[in-house]
């Protein structure tokens, strides 16, 4: 009685190359392997079958009449096997594949396109759509199915949503090059707060993470430019309106491209926490994992490069 042991992924290409080849030296040199190692898979496979797949004339191997219909399916499972190389190869460069994904200014100005350069890298064919959200847009964006997760810099309790850690950052005292504080190697809170402030509303979730260095220290400070972003603070920075308080992965790539604003450490911890924010009930893919664990690389490195 024959066995009825499926045959294995090597034993279809030992098969089918000894038949391409009409020889076992010739099979060896298709799949790159010894000699000795095809012939023992022959040997095996004829004995476990039960049947003769090929005879020898003159020098070669010849499929048997019985194998024939064995061999026209062998070449319809190759087809297959080559398909599927093709289609795991197009998965690996990330083909037809797109990722969306939103992100809060503070995060998405510096850091999620560096994380984006990764993952292009990475998976050179695949497609992202990235939007910029307020932090209140984020239930909507994840609720409706827009995106599979959003970057935040605040956490609020959602029965559908769950937020998972990403990075941790701290705060920068930022002024213009002729601004009295920008020549300070470290300045206190109480020194910002005796300054005109440019910053975002403090009742806005960003705005109270930025504020919290003066609200923990009960100090009286006046924002007498508001702005809605991060980069919109920057520019008012640059006009040496006031100084301001900004995250560092706002500021992160300020020393290279902004000459006129200068980025002073904060003496008080300054610490806060960003997250991941995505819905409950569904898995994010592995290539929005792979983007997540490379964003967060990005930020951990921007935020060693910058503690004090």
């Amino acid at each position: 009685m024959a066995n009825e042991t499926p045959l294995t992924l090597r034993q279809i290409e030992v098969l089918r190359a000894v038949m391409v080849a009409g020889s076992i030296a010739g099979a060896a040199r298709i799949l790159n392997v010894a000699q000795p190692g095809i012939s023992r898979t022959m040997k095996h496979l004829e004995a476990s079958l039960g049947i003769k797949l090929f005879t020898r004339s003159g020098g070669r191997y010849v499929p048997t009449p019985e194998s024939q219909q064995v061999f026209l399916q062998l070449q319809e499972v190759h087809k297959k096997l080559v398909h599927l190389q093709v289609s795991i190869g197009q998965l690996e460069r990330g083909h037809d594949v797109e990722i969306s994904l939103a992100s809060v200014p503070s995060i998405a100005n510096v850091m999620v396109p560096l994380a984006a350069a990764g993952l292009k890298a990475r998976y050179p064919d695949i497609r992202m759509n990235i939007e910029i959200l307020k932090i209140e847009e984020a239930i909507d964006f994840l609720l409706l199915g827009k995106g599979q997760f959003v970057c935040m810099s605040h956490r609020f309790e959602h029965s559908s949503i769950v937020f998972e850690p990403l990075a941790q950052g701290h705060l920068f005292c930022v002024a213009h090059r002729d601004h009295p504080l920008a020549s300070r190697a470290k300045v206190t809170a109480a020194e910002i707060a005796a300054f005109p402030l440019i910053g975002i509303d403090p009742a806005d979730p960003y705005g109270a993470v930025l504020a919290e260095i003066f609200a923990r220290q009960g100090l009286d400070f006046h924002i007498e430019i508001r702005a809605r972003f991060g980069t919109t603070v920057l520019g008012l920075v640059r006009q040496n309106l006031g100084v301001a308080v900004l995250d560092n992965f706002t500021v992160a790539d300020l020393p290279r491209v902004e000459p006129d604003i200068r980025l002073i450490p904060i003496a008080e911890p300054t610490p806060f926490r960003t997250y991941v924010a995505r819905r409950s009930d569904l898995e994010i893919s592995g290539f929005a994992e792979a983007f997540i664990e490379l964003l967060r690389g990005e930020m951990d490195a921007a935020t060693r490069r910058t503690a004090t």
